[in-house]
């Protein structure tokens, strides 16, 4: 049963990944976006791309109408003086005169049309934003006495710039779910590519097979929201919350990152797409980086929000009850009682150089030629036993007071030099300090048995919490790589709570392993 479950899972992102890939050939540094866009698209939502002209935004809205088999498209170029006739469809001279009724023509335009792109959105006036919040609200448009159903499956809206705080856009805003700042192509090496590049990019780069039909989409639908919502999910997104809101008051001279309940709700329904599209019945933690582009109000608040999310993913994302501490005291106070059982210490006296100011060695006796002169720590370092070179010596002020041949003694801590045709030899000052030596001893059979106990059980239980691990990862682990539509680089912040826990366990049994070796040894 499992097998013919996985199938159709996998069928399934392997298409989605053919049909990304078709649709972003001949675009460069846009596969994020264009990958943004199609995810958007099935889900029933709305995106806003923001970025200068010529950026490519009205590419990826036609691009994003060859993943459907079916429908229309219709796009159009907002400027302050656009009507709704040009959005919505004229009047209907005919109905006004004999029915007295005010219904538009909505054929070929937008309530018509299933993919919809709006270039310069912010410009449309607010006639046409009313009507365009029911239909992306409610996929609904109010034709006259009439409540219409439409078909929209894409709405794209662009512009190269945001609305002003004081203008009357902020439902609208809020009702576009993800937001995608575009920039110009930044590798120099695409750049080449692009500007040589001579394929036709408004041509149509899909397969028939892989295009998306309409029933595929209603039963899309309905499976999309049997997409379960695991826990640490649910608790990742109410840390996101708690930590934009306390960002929001630590900063209260920025502007609020502000995210109201129907923005988190459509949210869910973004990660319960992107799931099921990537062959899951579950969301996981890779979905939620979804999340940067569904959260800022403007692009100055895009790196914190990454930074809230990822730590959040980071520190609250997979973990697992295991009593971690308790099994490294024990381990601890195994290694121990072995130690203290098995190592005798010995204490024995040791000559060692005294630097002053850990710049000088001090010569003393035998004679009082040289006593008391300084040679710097560095110098003498540099001698070689036998191979005499010529070496600075100082007065105890630090000045220059000879430069002579000197070489290391053959014995520690002296050196030989070379003065009126005589070698001449000289101790460095040193102290006595005491050193412990740590000498292994055999312990008593007894007590090897009762260790060997001790060791079986605590490896025992080091094994059951790796095994606890290892069968608590999600199934789809190894493939977090391949991700739709999340960066495989951030696999690294979703697998750190559990790979850390694992790598301290696989330490603890390398401890006990070890001390298990050292003491079997000396039998």
């Amino acid at each position: 049963m499992e097998a013919t479950t996985a199938a159709p899972q996998t069928a399934m992102k392997a298409r989605i990944d053919a049909l990304a890939s078709a649709m972003c050939k001949g675009l460069y540094e846009r596969d994020e976006v264009m990958r943004l866009a199609l995810l958007t698209a099935i889900s029933g939502e709305s995106i806003f791309l923001l970025g200068p002209p010529g950026v490519g935004k009205s590419l990826i809205a036609r691009r994003l109408k060859y993943a459907f088999s079916e429908g229309k498209t219709f796009e159009y170029l907002m400027t302050r003086f656009s009507t709704p006739d040009e959005v919505f469809g004229p009047i209907s001279i005919k109905r006004l005169k004999e029915d007295d009724q005010y219904e538009r023509l909505t054929e070929n335009y937008m309530p018509d049309a299933s993919v919809v792109f709006l270039d310069e959105i912010w410009k449309s006036s607010s006639s046409i934003q009313n009507a365009l919040l029911t239909i992306i609200n409610e996929r609904v448009y109010r034709n006259g006495q009439q409540e219409l159903p439409v078909n929209i499956r894409a709405i794209i809206t662009a512009s190269n710039e945001l609305p002003d705080a004081g203008d009357s856009f902020g439902p609208l805003w809020d009702r576009l779910l993800v937001r995608y700042d575009i920039q110009g192509i930044q590798s120099g090496k695409n750049f080449r590519a692009m500007i040589t590049d001579t394929d036709e990019v408004y041509e149509d780069p899909v397969p028939a097979e892989l295009k998306i039909s309409e029933q595929e989409l209603n039963d899309w639908n309905q499976a999309i929201d049997q997409v379960a919502i695991p826990e640490e999910v649910v608790t990742s997104l109410e840390m996101i919350k708690q930590r934009i809101e306390k960002r929001n008051v630590k900063n209260p001279n920025e502007a609020p990152i502000l995210i109201y309940d129907r923005r988190w709700k459509k949210t869910i329904r973004l990660l319960r797409t992107s799931a099921f599209l990537n062959g899951r019945s579950k969301v996981d933690l890779m979905d939620l980086f979804l999340t940067m582009h569904c959260l800022w109000n403007n692009p100055g608040q895009i790196t914190p929000l990454r930074e809230i999310v990822a730590r959040t993913v980071r520190e609250h994302g997979y973990s697992i009850a295991l009593p971690l501490g308790q099994l490294s005291s024990e381990v601890e106070a195994f290694e121990d009682e072995v130690n203290e059982e098995t190592t005798v210490k010995l204490t024995e006296e040791q000559e060692i150089l005294t630097p002053f100011d850990d710049v000088w060695y001090k010569l003393i006796k035998p004679d009082a030629q040289f006593e008391g002169i300084l040679l710097k720590v560095n110098d003498f370092n540099r001698l070689q036993t036998g191979d005499f070179e010529v070496t600075n010596f100082y007065d105890a002020s630090g000045n220059l007071v000879n430069r002579l041949q000197a070489s290391k003694s053959s014995k520690a801590f002296e050196i030989v030099i070379k003065y009126n045709s005589l070698d001449l030899i000289y101790k460095l000052h040193t102290h006595k300090a005491e050193k412990i030596r740590k000498v292994k001893r055999k312990a008593h059979k007894m007590l090897v048995n009762h260790w060997n106990d001790r060791y079986q059980l605590l490896h025992q239980d080091v094994s059951k919490a790796l095994t606890k691990v290892e069968s608590s990862k999600p199934e789809h682990w190894q493939e977090m790589h391949d991700h739709l539509f999340t960066s495989g680089r951030l696999v690294p912040l979703v697998k750190a709570n559990m790979e850390e826990v694992a790598d301290e366990l696989n330490k603890l049994k390398l401890r006990l392993e070890k001390l298990r070796f050292d003491y079997e040894e000396q039998q």
